[in-house]
């Protein structure tokens, strides 16, 4: 801070004992040295407070950035989920369609034989899981009878192709 040397010290405690003098310069001394002692730490505390601000400010800025990254793995995922959740829905719809087109072949066969079965649905699945949870009782077969076509089963839910449709027999009106 100063470049004081000894001797400029010498210089300057003579000139003190001439004039405060022998009696009053002990006094002065440890004054001045309280003094001294009470700057010295005011300035460490002010050092420390701005070291401990500029701190902060970079722990906010990591914050903030960790929050931007949050948000756009967050948005990333809700995009996903969103392109996703399209093809499951038109893939539910087409399920429901061919289990009501089934139960509508079993129902004309079976109304002789057995009371008519409640129309399949798939049920929707709960909450925020998205995996396909098929609600279908077992399917009543009746017994084969000579003018009967066999009924076309359900697509496989391992086909790639879920745009196609089922074919109905020949010989039976569509």
């Amino acid at each position: 801070m100063f470049d004081v040397s000894f001797t400029e010290l010498m210089v300057i405690g003579v000139i003190a004992l001439i004039v405060i003098g022998p009696e009053r310069l002990p006094k002065v001394a440890r004054t001045v040295g309280h003094l001294l002692g009470r700057a010295q730490r005011y300035v460490n505390d002010v050092k420390s407070d701005i070291q401990r601000e500029i701190e902060l400010d970079e722990l906010r800025k990591f914050k903030s950035e960790m929050e931007d990254a949050a948000q756009g793995v967050q948005k990333s995922l809700n995009e996903t989920q969103a392109s996703l959740q399209e093809p499951v829905q038109q893939f539910r719809a087409e399920l429901d369609e061919v289990a009501r087109e089934a139960s509508l072949k079993t129902e004309p066969a079976a109304a002789g034989d057995a009371p008519a079965e409640p129309e399949r649905s798939i049920a929707p699945p709960p909450g925020q899981n998205h995996s396909l949870d098929l609600d279908l009782p077992p399917m009543a077969v009746p017994a084969p009878a000579a003018t009967q076509q066999p009924a076309p089963s359900a697509p496989k839910a391992d086909d790639a192709a879920p745009a196609a449709k089922p074919v109905a027999p020949s010989g039976t009106p569509t």
